[in-house]
């Protein structure tokens, strides 16, 4: 086999900078998901009963406002060529935290801010270990994952907390007026509009896709590569605890296991967006769609009366073939390369055998 075909679909060539902008813009994986996600919803909510009420709406946001919020800074830590399997269990410890240190008596704003640096500090751990310590992020994550879950179910054991503030719980339900769409959906888009102008408008976010094209070749160019990911993976720990105090709000209760299994709808999402698994290809939109797709897609099942089994199993394939596909299209387009070159080659031949016949004759 090729090392043409074993290469990862990241590259990409100046031919892709010969299209017509319209052809960039529109003909990508991102916008394809979009279209996906349009389709979704408009075939749901003409098949499933209830699903094109306005309450529908609000408990899809409500339910993936978390997955949006982790998905932002995992786009970015993506890109660069790493992976961050560690967010849930910061959701968890997010969200114990905030509610023993509420119990203790600390007003809720403060203690919510305390489990933020938590989570902070939580992902500079992941991010020491990565860049410092040189090990493989997925196997770092790895065991944060089991180290701050172990340590969220430590600090509550089985037990919940659900005495929350009133003014807070609202705040995390309420709806935007005179529309079906949550309030968080502002945070959302804030927070949206920062990782976006980060990643797509700034010195630094082109370090981001230069080390996930190539960590030496970023290195020589002059990008500080050990600093830019420890950056990204305490913005990824930040933003999961703020996503796990959300969470906390949003179901009334903080407990150890909460939001166990999250990290793979955040990951599904990403490379469902376009994101590719090896770094260097992503834009922040396509994840965002991601995210949306699979709530809607949970929603209308849901409503459709299909086990929530069913729908894991769904989540799992889409992120297979999220993961699978950007292989497969790159090793069609090498084969159809490849064979193109083979006729031009046979063409030529026998374009050149042509006049030594005509002599021999």
């Amino acid at each position: 086999m090729s090392n043409a075909t074993l290469a990862p679909p990241t590259e990409r060539t100046y031919r892709d900078f010969q299209r017509p902008l319209w052809q960039r813009v529109l003909l990508t994986r991102e916008m394809a998901v979009i279209g996906a996600l349009v389709l979704v919803i408009a075939y749901a909510s003409l098949t499933v009963r209830n699903f094109g009420a306005p309450i529908t709406y609000t408990y899809l946001f409500l339910d993936v406002a978390a997955i949006l919020l982790i998905a932002l800074p995992m786009t970015l830590i993506i890109i660069t060529g790493e992976i961050d399997l560690s967010v849930a269990s910061v959701v968890g410890l997010s969200s114990v935290l905030t509610g023993t240190l509420h119990q203790a008596g600390l007003p809720f704003a403060l203690a919510a801010l305390i489990a933020i640096v938590a989570g902070a500090v939580a992902g500079s751990i992941n991010g020491f270990l990565v860049t410092v310590v040189g090990l493989p992020s997925l196997a770092v994550t790895i065991g944060t994952l089991a180290l701050f879950r172990g340590l969220a179910v430590g600090l509550l054991g089985t037990t919940a907390i659900t005495d929350f503030p009133e003014t807070w719980r609202d705040l995390a339900t309420s709806k935007i007026p005179g529309t079906p769409i949550p309030s968080v959906v502002i945070l959302i888009a804030v927070l949206a509009v920062v990782f976006g102008w980060l990643l797509h408008f700034t010195p630094f976010g082109r370090g981001i896709f230069a080390i996930g094209q190539s960590k030496e070749a970023a290195h020589f160019s002059g990008v500080r590569v050990e600093r830019t990911k420890l950056i990204l993976f305490v913005l990824s720990g930040s933003v999961a605890a703020l996503a796990g105090i959300y969470y906390t709000l949003r179901y009334g209760s903080a407990r150890g296991d909460n939001a166990t299994g999250l990290e793979l709808s955040v990951v599904a999402a990403v490379l469902l967006g376009g994101v590719s698994i090896f770094g260097g290809r992503g834009a922040l939109h396509g994840p965002i769609a991601g995210a949306l797709l699979i709530g809607a897609m949970a929603s209308a099942l849901r409503l459709a009366s299909v086990t929530s089994d069913v729908i894991n199993v769904i989540t799992g394939t889409l992120l297979i073939l999220s993961v699978v596909m950007p292989s497969l299209l790159a090793w069609a387009q090498s084969w159809r390369a490849r064979r193109r070159g083979k006729r031009k080659g046979e063409t030529s031949a026998h374009a050149g055998a042509d006049p030594g016949t005509a002599a021999s004759g």
